[in-house]
């Protein structure tokens, strides 16, 4: 095409070159004899070639740069300026056929060369035929360094343009092959600015995506916040006897901890907090498997039985690295004991009135982590309680929590010295004390796990 072009120009500027040498032999020069004209004719001549040859090389330069070079060049440029304004794949795609294939008659191949994966391709033979594929993918691995370079007809590398047959842009794993026969009547330098496009095209499309999983993750994951929140008491029973409050930060929208308090008759209650290991979305699925488990069981007092059900329940999810520390006991305030479980849950405490003031008095552990391992031997204990004691269930995100010097709370006579300190206050002020504790001691740090505690207080 370009050549025929190039080849009209000139036939155009040579006829009228030799039109005008005619119109003056036989209309400006009629009086000169045979020979005197064909002198004349012959100087006439030289002097209309050279012209002549300076005349075309100036039109065709002319009509090269305004016909072809600008012409062509901007077919480019109109391709930037849409790719300027791209913000995703189907709006590149829009560009490529509507500007590279309609306009400029090219043939385009969009490839992730990590996996030879073909984002898009023109209907062409070339842009379709697998060993095209095959052949880009073999001289330009998935390790080509970013940037713009020209391919020849081999569909080999290439440094002019005067040879190349199409060009192709990098950027990380992503190559933008452009097969066209006129690459000579390009600009060069508009390449670089296309380049630096295509490369912002990329980089605005990644964060848009990312912006775009980021808002669906968050809905998926407040819809899970949500129904995780359900599972929970959405507040605390009156309960004859006994004070009781929570408190509940989860690090992230959605927690591994779990709490539930459940009156079984008039004098008894049943109590349960556990946190399984990890955060995000596993954590919160097997929280919500072993609050629903806990709640169906019928035989709450049976406390080996609720802790086997629940051990079953995580196993049967086959996740492999999920487990619970949990803590179950029953309250009986006509008996005046509680009852327990402790799966392996560090922090469970009594805070009981003497003669010489507060003393503390744990709930040891009586059996394995829940979930993972085969459980043995499943221990049931119990302690006496008296009237104004409080029982203090807390996950790690408690005792855990670290100061400036990496000290952590529950190692602190600090620690002992507020709850100690609190204990005579209702079930609600005790535990603000304690969370307020936690948030002062951890300071201006985020906070690395879940706040969880449940309090019981017998009432006096």
């Amino acid at each position: 095409m370009i050549q025929s072009r190039k080849r009209f120009s000139k036939l155009a500027v040579d006829t009228f070159v030799g039109l005008v040498f005619s119109f003056f032999m036989y209309i400006i020069v009629p009086e000169f004899e045979f020979a005197g004209r064909f002198v004349v004719a012959a100087i006439v001549f030289l002097i209309i070639a050279t012209i002549s040859s300076l005349l075309t090389s100036e039109i065709w330069s002319r009509l090269e740069h305004s016909v072809f070079r600008v012409k062509d060049t901007r077919l480019i440029v109109r391709f930037i300026e849409r790719l300027r304004f791209s913000y995703t794949i189907e709006d590149l795609i829009d560009s490529i056929q509507s500007v590279l294939e309609h306009d400029a008659d090219a043939s385009v191949l969009y490839v992730n060369s990590e996996n030879n994966y073909v984002i898009y391709n023109s209907t062409t033979r070339i842009a379709t035929d697998p060993l095209t594929l095959e052949v880009l993918s073999r001289n330009f691995n998935d390790h080509w360094p970013a940037g713009f370079y020209l391919i020849d007809e081999e569909l080999g590398l290439v440094s002019d343009f005067e040879h190349a047959r199409g060009f192709f842009l990098v950027y990380e794993k992503l190559h933008f092959y452009v097969m066209c026969r006129y690459m000579k009547v390009f600009e060069e330098s508009i390449f670089l600015t296309l380049f630096h496009e295509f490369e912002s095209f990329q980089k605005r499309t990644k964060t848009i995506t990312q912006l775009t999983a980021i808002s669906e993750l968050s809905k998926e994951w407040d819809m899970v916040a949500e129904t995780q929140m359900s599972f929970l008491p959405a507040k605390m029973p009156d309960i004859a006897k006994l004070d009781v409050a929570a408190y509940f930060r989860p690090l992230v929208n959605v927690s591994g901890d779990f709490y539930d308090v459940i009156p079984l008759d008039a004098d008894r209650t049943f109590f349960l907090l556990g946190d399984v290991s990890g955060k995000g979305l596993a954590a919160a699925l097997v929280m919500g498997v072993v609050s629903n488990t806990v709640k169906i069981i019928e035989n709450k007092e049976d406390l080996p039985g609720v802790i086997r059900a629940i051990d079953t329940a995580i196993k049967s999810m086959h996740l492999q690295d999920k487990y619970a520390v949990l803590f179950i006991g029953i309250i009986d305030t006509k008996q005046m004991k509680i009852r327990y479980v402790n799966a392996s849950m560090a922090d469970p405490i009594i805070i009981t009135r003497g003669p010489s003031g507060y003393k503390i008095k744990p709930l040891q552990s009586t059996c394995s982590l829940v979930g993972i391992i085969d459980l043995d031997e499943i221990v049931q204990d119990e302690m006496s309680l008296y009237r104004g004691d409080v029982v203090l269930m807390a996950s790690d995100g408690v005792s855990e929590v670290m100061d400036d010097s990496g000290v952590e709370l529950g190692d602190t006579e600090l620690y002992l010295n507020t709850v100690r300190n609190s204990a005579h206050k209702t079930a609600r002020h005790f535990i603000n004390d304690i969370a307020d504790l936690v948030l002062e001691y951890n300071g201006d740090k985020k906070l690395r796990d879940d706040v969880t505690m449940l309090v019981a207080k017998i009432e006096e």
